[in-house]
């Protein structure tokens, strides 16, 4: 018998992750932005990654309809923006305060990430109540500092990685 959901949930709040926010652009639904834990590279060659989002957010249809989005991997310095994009109650402030710049697939990167991803989707897989999508990196933007991580239900900072 497999476990409940609350129990799952449990178990997961032990991995410590980094934070990631994807993001998007598309004629329907225009710029759009969630942060997200499930993050995950794929494969080195050719370069590619996966993130998982729930099916019931509209980030989702317009990750469809564009084809393209884009991986923000999180600084220390954006714990509050890691929580306006979480918040479905901010949905249309997402982007008005947040600076960013449209990558060369068009999709969003945020101008203080430790680094943006902007892939193309070559796969979206409905599994359970979430999308697995698959993206092929096309382009990479760096820049230096500390990531944000989450470890039970909470965001840590990495006191010295030397």
């Amino acid at each position: 018998m497999a476990i409940n959901g609350e129990e799952f949930k449990q178990a997961l709040q032990n991995w410590a992750s980094g934070i990631t926010i994807v993001t998007t652009q598309s004629d329907s639904f225009g710029l759009q932005g969630m942060t997200v834990s499930s993050f995950s590279s794929v494969s080195m060659e050719p370069p590619q990654v996966l993130v998982c989002i729930n099916q019931s957010v509209s980030t989702g249809d317009g990750l469809k309809e564009s084809g393209v989005f884009a991986i923000n991997i999180l600084s220390s310095e954006q714990q509050s923006t890691s929580n306006l994009f979480a918040d479905p109650n901010k949905y249309e402030e997402r982007f008005v305060n947040t600076p960013h710049t449209l990558g060369h697939n068009g999709a969003p990167l945020l101008t203080d990430s430790l680094a943006s991803l902007e892939c193309t989707i070559i796969e979206q897989i409905a599994i359970g109540t979430h999308w697995i999508i698959i993206g092929e990196i096309q382009n990479t933007h760096l820049n230096d500092g500390n990531p944000l991580l989450y470890y039970k239900a909470g965001y840590h900072l990495i006191q010295n990685h030397s």
